[in-house]
């Protein structure tokens, strides 16, 4: 059986999704929801997923919430918080006693939006930080490369803290560049609270013509500075559609890490999800 360790829903009639603009996004405005979802997760093999955060709305980590409790193909939740709220303790103890509260496994902010490239290393950002982890809660990354070096600082001081790093920090796989996010990636993998997702990749990639050899230099990479038994996969799913229908990803991912032993792809497709996130 396999996790999926992160993808998307939302519901355009409770609020707008104000990320997706453009004319090379149009196709995700729409709704997507669970039970579009299950049914390719099911083809795929998947029986687990972590539902994650897209907007920064307080109400939808609630809805969040009450979607895995009443569904039973989410495991876990990552949520939004705002850490930089001086009661943002008390903000998690309430997330954790609303209904579903059992399913929020972390946090995520979009740090990738902010403009400052030191964002993660604000004093009241830290304070926020070290709140989610005394509420025995893991912090998704989601950044840009440019960003990873500050993750790797503020994962150094903060060593109770399991940081997630999404979609392996974007990597620009469409510009075929691999320096210095390759340089950077190890140097946040060298920190033992510091795993990572196998996910997004695709749409890194020419989302028209990539191919699994595109791929390849970037998770080879994370898997030599990682190892399978610090990284998840994860389909990105409704995002991935841009590039490619949910098995598609799934394929994929199975044909760039064919060549790990059961053990290892165990721990990349279920294992290290179901201990981090502790599904």
């Amino acid at each position: 059986m396999t996790v999926d360790a992160h993808h998307h829903v939302w519901d355009l009639s409770v609020r707008d999704q104000d990320w997706i603009k453009g004319p090379g996004l149009r196709p995700l405005r729409r709704n997507f929801t669970l039970a579009d979802l299950a049914p390719e997760a099911r083809a795929a093999g998947v029986d687990r997923t972590v539902l994650v955060q897209t907007v920064t709305v307080a109400e939808e980590t609630p809805e969040f919430l009450a979607l895995a409790a009443g569904h039973d193909l989410v495991a876990g939740v990552v949520g939004w918080a705002d850490l930089t709220r001086p009661d943002i303790a008390d903000e998690l103890s309430r997330l954790r006693e609303l209904p579903g509260g059992s399913f929020l496994k972390g946090i995520r902010h979009q740090v990738q939006g902010e403009p400052d490239p030191q964002w993660l290393l604000r004093k009241d950002v830290q304070r926020g930080l070290a709140a989610v982890a005394t509420a025995g809660l893991v912090y998704d990354l989601v950044v840009l490369p440019h960003q990873l070096p500050a993750c790797a600082e503020v994962a150094h001081a903060l060593p109770q803290l399991t940081f997630v790093l999404d979609h392996l920090g974007k990597p620009p796989i469409a510009a075929g560049e691999h320096d210095p996010w390759a340089s950077a990636l190890r140097a946040l993998a060298a920190l033992p609270n510091t795993v990572a997702k196998l996910s997004g990749l695709a749409t890194e990639a020419d989302p028209a013509s990539w191919t699994t050899a595109d791929l390849r230099p970037y998770t080879d990479t994370a898997l030599e500075a990682f190892g399978p038994d610090r990284l998840m996969f994860g389909s990105d799913w409704p995002v991935c559609t841009l590039a490619a229908t949910y098995s598609d990803v799934c394929t994929a991912m199975a044909e760039l890490t064919a060549d790990l032993g059961d053990a290892d792809r165990h721990a990349l497709f279920e294992g290290t999800a179901t201990a981090v996130y502790g599904l």
